[in-house]
């Protein structure tokens, strides 16, 4: 599933940087996606004191049931040493590898895919979620459980109410502080690639259960929860 070699990993963090400002221009803003059937999550964590990179992602098919339940259509997990230490602003130098490694391994093709962490809500616009759809060159949406830059007010204390995280000297809107569920910390949207702010906070909040997170990428931390023993085998 990933697209040919969009870089080498191998860079220096000075590279990494000078790298993000280049791709963060073909990071599309828009909405270029179509019919939505399948929406994967996707959680990615460290193992072994950071030295594997763990990526789980799970696939689930859309519209819910009935009852408002998804059905799993395949879950992944995939491990590999993790390739760079971590630096502030470069993590997804770190996450990213991983995550193509668990999206290779997928038999099914989702059409949109919520990433745990940001989109273009970062200092260079190009968060995880912005970095993996670009090598995928997939619809993309960054769920952030905390901020990493920017600034905002706070959103009203009903499920839904959001407001603006803005950044820089001309206040650019980098995404949206969105209040999930009643007297709970908002949770950071942004778009990834190919999603704009508002379609992103749509399925953002399409796709919320009983619980702070989006479903999607909650299953995927459940999945990863696991330690990959009910997702088959693991690379």
């Amino acid at each position: 599933m990933p697209s040919a070699s969009l870089h080498d990993w191998n860079l220096a963090p000075r590279d990494a940087i000078a790298l993000q400002r280049r791709l963060a221009d073909r990071v599309e803003r828009e909405d270029r996606l179509g019919e939505v059937r399948r929406i994967a999550g996707m959680d990615i964590g460290f193992e072994q004191g950071g030295e594997v990179t763990r990526a789980a992602v799970v696939v689930l098919d859309w519209p819910p049931g009935e009852e408002g339940g998804f059905t799993v259509v395949e879950e992944v997990v995939h491990r590999e040493p993790t390739r760079m230490p971590y630096v502030p602003g470069l993590l997804s130098f770190r996450e990213v590898p991983a995550a193509l490694g668990a999206f290779s391994r997928l038999a099914v093709t989702p059409d949109l895919v919520m990433v745990d962490g940001q989109g273009i809500a970062h200092p260079r616009r190009l968060g995880v979620a912005a970095h993996l759809g670009l090598w995928l060159d997939l619809p993309t949406i960054g769920v952030a459980k905390s901020r990493l830059c920017g600034h905002h007010g706070e959103p009203g204390p009903e499920r839904g109410d959001w407001v603006p995280l803005t950044d820089g000297p001309d206040d650019e809107v980098i995404g949206a502080v969105l209040r999930s569920r009643v007297k709970v910390k908002p949770i950071f949207v942004s778009g990834g690639h190919r999603v704009s702010l508002a379609t992103a906070l749509d399925w953002v909040i399409r796709c919320l259960g009983r619980t702070k997170l989006p479903e999607p990428t909650r299953l995927a931390d459940r999945l990863a929860s696991r330690r990959g023993g009910a997702a088959g085998p693991q690379a």
